[in-house]
């Protein structure tokens, strides 16, 4: 791995906040002064691209068949030929601009059929390293100080390829028994990954998101998540806010929102820290 650094969000579970949680962290990252690139590995819906408004002109390239090369390209046996005939920079038509001051890879329908090619190769480090090959030969040449990764809410060979190349997970995480679980089941998983393969996955952020403090149950399950993950919980919780949705769907971050609600403001507080203390355990500052 290169001086980039990188981490990505997973859960083997939909709707926890990944892809809300990967477009704030961003954000906050680019706040602080880094250079970040976002990569959605999600699926074909493009969420994150829609969480900055530049879905529609993508998809529009996308329908024209224009979207090429794309994020399902970069996992081919023949990216490297085709970086090749690209020219000196073959990424150029691949990362989109954002008006938030990061910069996107977006999703693209190939990523559809990408689970089931990545399983056609048999040996299981070249099948689980193609995203990491991609990032150490083409990304890191960019300069980006971090690349933030969201991978789709179940286990397949897509988010293995993420896991193995950011070597940090993201645990964006409401509050409630079967969330538990699957951080639970995360954190074995990725112990046998370290076991089988040689290398190392930290769980390095634990996000407890979408928390409504009203409720008795909420505050037990923050208490018994900070026990449980003493090392590697945020510091603070990101609440509920209904501003977060109205800004998705309007093209934005809550960091974009010129009169935030007190939960809208509450959340980029803790978007901010939580960044911060993801940089340092990345660096190496603080040991999970």
């Amino acid at each position: 791995m290169g001086s980039t650094l990188r981490a990505a969000a997973f859960l083997d579970k939909g709707g926890t906040g990944k892809t809300t949680t990967v477009a704030h962290l961003g954000i906050a990252l680019n706040e602080h002064g880094f250079d970040v690139l976002l990569v959605d590995l999600a699926g074909k819906q493009g969420d994150l691209a829609k969480h900055f408004g530049v879905w529609d002109d993508y998809q529009q390239r996308i329908e024209a068949d224009a979207a090429w090369p794309n994020v399902s390209t970069v996992f081919d046996d023949a990216w490297p030929t085709i970086a090749e005939k690209l020219g000196a920079d073959p990424l150029d038509d691949l990362i989109v601009a954002t008006d938030e001051g990061v910069d996107l890879i977006p999703a693209h329908p190939g990523l559809d059929t990408l689970d089931s090619e990545l399983g056609n190769i048999n040996d299981a480090r070249e099948r689980y390293s193609r995203f990491e090959q991609f990032l150490d030969e083409y990304v890191d040449p960019l300069a980006y100080d971090i690349v933030l990764i969201d991978l789709p809410g179940m286990t397949n060979n897509v988010s293995y390829n993420g896991l193995w190349a950011a070597q940090n997970v993201i645990v964006p995480i409401e509050m409630g028994p079967f969330e538990a679980e699957q951080a639970d089941a995360l954190r074995r998983d990725l112990d046998k990954i370290a076991a089988n393969f040689a290398t190392t996955i930290e769980l390095a952020l634990v996000l407890p998101n979408k928390v409504d403090t009203r409720t008795t149950l909420a505050e037990e399950y923050l208490d018994a998540f900070e026990r449980e993950y003493p090392d590697a919980i945020a510091a603070d919780y990101v609440p509920y806010s209904q501003d977060i949705r109205n800004a998705a769907q309007q093209g934005q971050t809550a960091f974009a929102l010129t009169d935030p609600s007190a939960t809208a403001t509450q959340a980029r507080d803790a978007y901010l820290a939580a960044a911060d203390l993801l940089v340092k355990r990345l660096q190496g500052e603080i040991h999970v």
